[in-house]
């Protein structure tokens, strides 16, 4: 009968180095990864535009949306028409009046107002960055109270979003263990 002995092999120092070197390259492609996904995007000095319905009734949000849709395209031409900051709001100043008429006539006698000022946005997510929470120069279009769910814009660069609505997740259930409490039930 043959005696098993052990192989005795050193190792080289590239061989030692090789888990510690795998080690420090994956912990780079994390931290790439991570800080893909939350760059922040550059827009200190961006004007957003703000659109507050009176409330989440339906009827209310449908008022929020036909003045949205008439809106936009005015806020669209002044956008593309501007070049810099003041421009944009140059080119805005003389479209409030505009703004507010249309508002009027498809808010149904509800109050109105559009304001200049600044404003605290969320955070939003906008492809890989982060628009982070922060006060910005904003126009602030309200319906009525207010309390409603809203639409907003930044104007330059131009990015829109509608409000996020969290949406409930559907149950998981299994089949097995549904059976299963359904033969002792």
């Amino acid at each position: 009968m043959l005696q098993d002995y052990e192989i005795n092999r050193t190792k080289t120092i590239i061989q030692k180095l090789v888990p510690y070197i795998e080690f420090i390259i994956i912990l780079i492609m994390i931290q790439a990864l991570v800080s893909l996904f939350t760059t922040a995007a550059e827009e200190d000095d961006t004007i957003r535009f703000r659109l507050l319905a009176h409330s989440d009734t339906p009827a209310d949000q449908r008022v929020k949306i036909a003045i949205q849709h008439e809106i936009q395209p005015l806020i669209e031409n002044a956008v593309n028409s501007s070049k810099t900051k003041k421009e944009l709001g140059d080119n805005l100043a003389a479209l409030e009046s505009t703004i507010i008429e249309i508002a009027k006539s498809k808010s149904n006698g509800t109050a109105i107002s559009l304001e200049r000022k600044a404003a605290l946005f969320p955070p939003k997510r906008s492809g890989l960055f982060v628009h982070p929470q922060a006060t910005y120069d904003a126009y602030i279009l309200t319906i009525g109270s207010g309390r409603g769910d809203n639409w907003w814009c930044a104007l330059f660069p131009k990015i829109c979003f509608p409000d996020e609505k969290e949406e409930e997740e559907e149950k998981v259930t299994f089949f097995v263990w549904e059976w299963i409490k359904g033969l002792f039930a």
